[in-house]
């Protein structure tokens, strides 16, 4: 192999390193707004996740929809808040006496929120990618290249687990099984 096709593969593994350590460092969005706006979004995800579920068709589960966001990119003007958001959504319910998982789903998300006079956020718009043919060109065009990378890492599900034992009454160790 001549020594240019060296060099360039060696550049291009030197680009994905470092592509891949900025990805998985945290978001620099300002946590404080983070705070304020976290659970506005969280909050309208679960309210539009609600009736979409195998769990909720059970009524024997009880099944409820627990919801995390993720902020990727977060830009405040004024009173106008853009979220770019990695957000996960999962239904647990409860089966004799153990957690179950019965649907869920991962999706980045564009949300646009306005701060009402009372200092309260309302969300005013909101945005997924398209699934199948265009999903990466409104990645790209919403996230930018180098943040679309970014979205691929896998936002945590113990968050969500530990929230539904606690609904549940369940205790802190019990396992999760699917429905």
């Amino acid at each position: 192999m001549s020594a240019g096709r060296w060099a360039v593969g060696g550049g291009a593994v030197v680009v994905l390193v470092a592509t891949g350590a900025w990805a998985r460092w945290p978001s620099d969005a300002d946590p404080r707004l983070w705070d304020q706006v976290r659970p506005v979004v969280e909050a309208r995800l679960v309210e539009q996740a609600r009736g979409s579920g195998y769990g909720e068709s059970e009524p024997g589960l009880r099944a409820r929809w627990f919801c995390r966001a993720e902020a990727v990119d977060l830009d405040e003007q004024g009173s106008l808040v853009r979220a770019g958001v990695s957000t996960l959504c999962l239904e647990y319910g409860v089966r004799a006496g153990r957690l179950v998982e019965c649907s869920g789903a991962e999706v980045p998300q564009v949300l646009r929120l306005r701060r009402e006079a009372g200092g309260d956020y309302v969300v005013v718009s909101q945005e997924e990618p398209p699934e199948g043919a265009g999903s990466a060109e409104w990645l790209t065009g919403h996230f930018g290249l180098a943040t679309t990378i970014a979205l691929d890492t896998e936002v945590a599900a113990d968050p969500l687990e530990s929230a539904a034992r606690t609904h549940f009454g369940l205790p802190a160790d019990s396992p999760v099984t699917q429905c």
